[in-house]
């Protein structure tokens, strides 16, 4: 068995409409002045200002910051710091996707702490005490809300940071399914992609042990059942709730193993040709899937074995090509590119790409070894 320090920090509050009790949630951390981090999209569906109003009917003063863009940036993120300086907050709330939470951390890592953004590149580089926040997610995918980690790129390098420490975990993850049922049919099959890659990456890393393994396989139960379900009947809250837990249970995966080689293949391609992140996920996942069933295909068949009842599932014994067979029909179905070269990306910059993929620190954990001349060639099997 693998070691594991289990260290839950995250109270999860779950079910339709529980966004009403944010601000009885925020009065009972203590808080009466807040920072709401938000992005324009989940500002004009509306959800943002019904956060706010939740907030002042509780008494609690709201200062709203929209400044967040997707893959947060280390200007993003200054700029939220000057503007949280001026209010004082007394408690942040992150409300949207994986960029507001990610950029809400990145505030409250400099706000408390000072200096930049890069100071706290790595692991537990917090050295004071961080202000309580609140994660609200609007989408099912990225699972920061249960994460401890920020991932925020550098607006000079575009090379993304993961910035964690155990301070920066949220308090309370506020899970409604409703807030999930605005997104357009392209977040929503963009977000449920990444959170399946989790599932499976943490399935499988050399870190997995027996507390993220309950997690992976719980969340690849819920998203497995109800991806392709979410994307025919939007506004099915029952399959809508699924997916927000199954995000959830990734992300509390990730917090106790990590990532693979397909978020360091992934990485690259969004800094050098701005593919947004869960496609760029979504075009590696099966490749790297084939890469590492040549010798753990035993994990693949496991993964498969946990909903072998769902109708037109591969078997177990199909092991990972099997899987990465399933992975590409639901990319397919969802309207998203298969391969790289659909993406208008035909190997001109492979070098560059392989040796950054290389760079990334999730492949440290891929269950099987991979370097720049491995990634090089799963770049290559996924332009087909």
């Amino acid at each position: 068995m693998i070691p594991f320090d289990f260290q839950p920090r995250t109270r999860i509050v779950f079910g339709p409409d529980s966004l009403d009790q944010l601000g009885k949630l925020t009065r009972e951390l203590g808080a009466t002045r807040v920072l709401v981090v938000s992005d324009s999209g989940v500002i004009q569906a509306g959800h943002t200002q019904r956060g706010i109003d939740c907030l002042k009917e509780s008494g609690v003063e709201a200062f709203l910051f929209d400044g967040v863009q997707e893959n947060p940036s280390t200007k993003n993120v200054a700029t939220g710091v000057a503007f949280a300086k001026e209010h004082q907050p007394q408690l942040i709330v992150g409300l949207g996707g994986g960029s507001a939470m990610d950029c809400a951390k990145g505030i409250n890592f400099l706000l408390t702490g000072g200096g930049e953004m890069k100071d706290y590149w790595g692991v537990g580089k917090a050295t004071k005490e961080m202000l309580p926040m609140i994660a609200v997610p609007t989408t099912a995918g990225t699972g920061s809300e249960a994460q401890s980690f920020a991932l925020i790129t550098d607006a000079e390098t575009h090379v993304k940071m993961a910035c964690g420490d155990k301070k920066a975990a949220c308090r309370i993850a506020l899970l409604d399914p409703k807030l999930t049922v605005t997104q357009p049919k392209k977040v929503t099959a963009l977000t449920g992609i990444d959170a399946i890659s989790h599932a499976l990456e943490t399935f499988v890393t050399k870190k997995r042990n027996e507390m993220s393994l309950a997690f992976s396989r719980e969340a690849w139960r819920l998203l497995a059942a109800n991806f392709v379900k979410v994307l025919r009947e939007p506004e099915n809250i029952e399959a809508r709730g699924a997916m927000q837990l199954g995000a959830c249970f990734a992300g509390l995966a990730i917090e106790n193993s990590m990532l693979g080689a397909a978020h360091a293949l992934a990485n690259p391609l969004t800094a050098h040709y701005g593919i947004v992140h869960g496609q760029a996920v979504a075009v590696m996942l099966p490749s790297v899937i084939r890469y590492n069933g040549e010798a753990f295909d035993d994990l693949y068949r496991q993964v498969l074995s946990i909903s072998a009842d769902l109708p037109g599932y591969p078997s177990p014994d199909k092991g990972a090509d099997g899987l990465a067979s399933l992975i590409q029909s639901w990319v397919d179905e969802a309207g998203l590119a298969t391969n790289l070269n659909q993406l208008s990306i035909n190997g001109e910059k492979l070098d560059l790409l392989s040796a950054d993929a290389a760079k990334q620190w999730t492949g440290h954990f891929n269950p099987r070894e991979v370097d720049a001349d491995e990634f090089s060639k799963l770049y290559q099997s996924a332009m087909q």
